[in-house]
């Protein structure tokens, strides 16, 4: 075994890799940019180093600094993580030149896999089905109108060098393929620096079914069974069980041996993964080798109760797998799901900010949260956002999911917008619970999953306020502790009033509309006057922050989290954003964005696609920005006309910048 790794990453999966490799006795070297100098696995790394500035080109993809740094500080081995340079020959092959051992495949066996056209080429030649397609070099227009139309539509672009939903389109009509091309090649270059694709025909209904495998440096080669990872959004994956709902033993064994077929086609070694999708009539088709760590690789060492990343360091170290196939068992069923800094209801925008508050579930030996972030770290625009990874085990299916739901409601984020109770709402939802799964999933039960915001209920509103006065009350305790005079009135904290009513009125925003609630005190707490409802109300604050309350009878525990004039309720495994309306602060703030052409967020802009005095009718696009690795197209919100292009192409902008000037025409 190695006695000093670097890690090769950042985030959550340098802190797993840490985790395991400590139980091992083995020391880490964690690299970080100037972004990242205080992050979560600088801290838990043996030792660290600063590799540059915080744009992933200039730190964690530079090859010549990573290998630097591992030699400087005398690790043996690179452990490359997900993403960044996990699937790049060349860091394989550079730090196979200096005498590092790269855990993962061949550079050779990378760059088999990292075209996917070749892959599909070499595929084919193994017997692997795949699924029809062109998979060719010539990359002109005329070339992929024609491959397209002999194929059929809907045809699915693809990036040839890339994964994870990077430049890939579905196109349903000949006339979208060359400017749905165009972004698709963008986007690939971007992302890979490659701008080739390639196109397959796009099957409706699919599922998306990886097996994972594992090869050592003797010959041996096991499938850990199979992820179901059909819930998808934009071809991106959102949750992920282990095993597959509907699974037979025979067609897990017909997958898992063509996935040993695929990996021994190009001489593979450590932990892969072969996606394959799979009609509604059962049959299976090779998509694309992942040579490297999933994200997804816990849920299957939940199932399966081995440590991948044991298994990678003891392969790359030289050793034979810890098991042959036929001592490999599942075990139970288990959900693993992403918590990402984004927006469903601005379709998915990625938010930035400061993680003023995070809680995890804890105590759950059925739970567990990979993160590479604590409470006051912020979400940046130079990395992914993924918040943290929250996997979920159980003896069945429904068993897994019940602690998976209870899990999702557990956690609390406030600082920026997340995707948590949209993976709730999937988790919950009838259809997921019947494993009515397949790629189009989300589209299809789209607006049971982003419902219309609901007013908040009488119960949150008198949460907050209660929540207000607790707290109030503790501040006036502790400064009549602190003060000369402790018994002085003005300490008091009953609502006392001469000649009136002992009350107070607070004023809160809900989204577009107002709450007021008007307080009234009393010995033993408060009586609440709430739009619909009047409630006795008491409670008290725990020493973690957690609100104990009666309202009105009805008993329960919540979290309100405070932030300037935001409060966030956590209550009943939901969540709901108020603000505090300060009568001396005047009209309620505006949205940043409302009624202009703004950026929804900080990014570049990549295209822009109109001119200064252009007439434009609503819903055309106006200008293409990239955010967060993805792209974004900004439109105009009604017909009118373009006064000004503020912004070029390559131009970074920050959020809420305006764009363009735009004037709306009259009767819009």
């Amino acid at each position: 075994m190695f006695d000093k790794v670097l890690i090769a990453n950042r985030g959550e999966i340098a802190c797993r890799v840490i985790r395991t490799a400590r139980k091992l006795g083995v020391q880490t070297v964690a690299v970080y940019s100037e972004a990242d100098a205080n992050a979560r696995h600088v801290v838990l790394a043996d030792e660290a180093r600063l590799i540059g500035p915080a744009p992933a080109r200039e730190s964690y993809l530079k090859i010549e600094a990573l290998v630097s740094a591992a030699q400087e500080t005398g690790a043996q081995a690179v452990h490359p993580g997900y993403g960044f340079l996990s699937e790049n020959a060349a860091f394989a092959e550079a730090c196979d030149k200096v005498g590092l051992v790269f855990i993962g495949p061949p550079a050779s066996a990378i760059r088999a896999m990292g075209s996917k056209s070749e892959a599909k080429r070499l595929m084919d030649a193994a017997k692997v089905p795949t699924v029809p397609g062109y998979h060719g070099e010539r990359q002109d227009a005329a070339t992929l109108r024609e491959a397209a139309a002999r194929i059929g539509f809907p045809v699915l672009i693809k990036a040839s060098a890339g994964g994870g939903g990077k430049g890939m389109r579905v196109v349903e009509r000949l006339e979208d393929l060359e400017a749905s091309v165009a972004s698709a090649k963008r986007e690939a270059s971007s992302s890979f620096g490659d701008d080739r694709v390639l196109l397959e025909k796009y099957l409706t209904r699919p599922r998306h079914i990886e097996i994972q495998i594992f090869a050592d440096g003797h010959g041996n080669a096991v499938y850990l069974f199979e992820r179901d990872c059909s819930i998808q959004r934009r071809h991106q994956k959102v949750i992920e069980e282990a095993p597959a709902p509907g699974m037979t033993a025979n067609r897990r064994r017909e997958m898992g041996e063509a996935a040993i077929a695929a990996a021994r086609a190009i001489g593979y070694r450590n932990a892969g993964t072969v996606e394959f999708i799979a009609d509604e009539a059962g049959a299976f088709f090779f998509m694309e080798m992942n040579t490297r760590l999933q994200v997804e690789h816990p849920v299957t060492e939940m199932i399966s109760g081995q440590d991948l990343v044991e298994w990678q360091l003891r392969v790359a170290a030289g050793e034979r797998l810890p098991l042959d196939q036929d001592r490999l068992r599942i075990n139970g069923h288990a959900f693993e799901a992403r918590i990402y800094a984004e927006d469903p209801s601005r379709d998915f925008l990625p938010a930035t900010g400061r993680l003023a508050h995070l809680r995890f579930p804890e105590d759950d030996p059925n739970v567990r949260i990979d993160t590479g972030v604590v409470e006051g770290d912020a979400v940046t625009i130079h990395y992914d956002p993924m918040i943290a990874k929250l996997i979920a085990w159980g003896e069945d299916r429904e068993a897994a999911r019940k602690s998976f739901v209870k899990a999702l409601g557990e956690c609390e984020v406030v600082g920026v917008a997340t995707n948590t109770e949209f993976l709730r709402a999937i988790a919950a939802h009838p259809a997921f619970a019947a494993a009515e799964l397949d790629t189009g999933f989300i589209a299809r039960h789209r607006r049971d999953l982003i419902p219309e915001a609901k007013p908040a209920s009488a119960r949150t509103l008198a949460l907050a306020t209660l929540s207000l006065f607790l707290q109030r009350t503790r501040q006036a305790e502790s400064e009549a502790r602190k003060s000369d005079d402790p018994y002085s009135p003005w300490a008091y904290t009953d609502g006392w009033r001469m000649n009136d009513d002992n009350h107070h009125i607070v004023r809160l925003q809900d989204g577009n509309g107002e709450a007021a609630v008007t307080v009234h005190y009393r010995r033993e707490g408060y009586v609440m006057d709430l739009p619909d409802a009047h409630l006795a109300v008491r409670g008290r604050l725990l020493e973690d922050g957690e609100l104990e309350a009666d309202l009105g009878g009805y008993r329960c525990r919540a979290r309100v989290v405070r932030r300037g004039r935001e409060l966030v309720v956590f209550a009943d495994r939901g969540s709901h954003r108020l603000l505090l309306i300060d009568p001396l602060a005047g009209a309620a703030e505006l949205d940043a964005v409302g009624g202009r052409l703004a950026a929804p967020m900080p990014g570049k802009v990549v295209e822009v696609l109109v001119k200064d005095g252009a007439s434009v009718k609503r819903g055309a696009p106006l200008l293409v920005l990239e955010a967060m690795k993805m792209e974004h197209t900004i439109s105009a919100f009604a017909d009118g006309t373009i006064e000004k292009v503020i912004y070029s192409a390559g131009e970074q902008v920050e959020e809420g910048a305006e764009l363009i000037v735009f004037q709306p025409a009259r009767g819009n």
